[in-house]
């Protein structure tokens, strides 16, 4: 009984902090979709074009969307992964500080520490192919 509470309590964590990693998501896609003034000038200074931040953006959101359906979770984990490893690439291309270079490699294994709590199975499957 002690064990299955446990388990509870670990899909819980799973679930509240995929719950933070996809609002922080969302809001990022959010600002970047509705150009928001200084997320144009913060990619200006990264080298993007403002006429490519908001399918950025949109990219973000489907990713995100894709993240937090049940159905979809791991394609979207395995989709957020590449547009963040992308997003450290230009942030190191960019001439970005270490903070600003390792903030999307946090986010993403937030993420996969999310989807690992709410659904062992899955994470078990990808990385043991059992």
């Amino acid at each position: 009984m002690a064990m299955e509470g446990a388990s509870r309590g670990l899909v819980r964590s799973g679930w509240i902090l995929s719950g933070l990693v996809i609002a922080f998501l969302v809001f990022d896609g959010g600002t970047k979709v509705l150009k928001v003034q200084p997320v144009l000038e913060a990619c200006a200074r990264l080298g993007l074009a403002p006429d490519r931040v908001v399918a950025i953006g949109a990219l973000l959101l489907a990713c995100t969307a894709l993240y937090a359906a049940p159905g979809t979770r791991v394609l979207g984990a395995i989709l957020l992964t590449g547009y963040l490893g992308g997003a450290v690439a230009t942030h190191v291309r960019g001439g970005s500080g270490p903070l600003e270079t390792a903030f999307p490699i946090a986010v993403g294994a937030l993420a996969w520490l999310g989807l690992a709590l709410r659904d062992p199975l899955v994470v078990r499957a990808i990385l043991l192919r059992a």
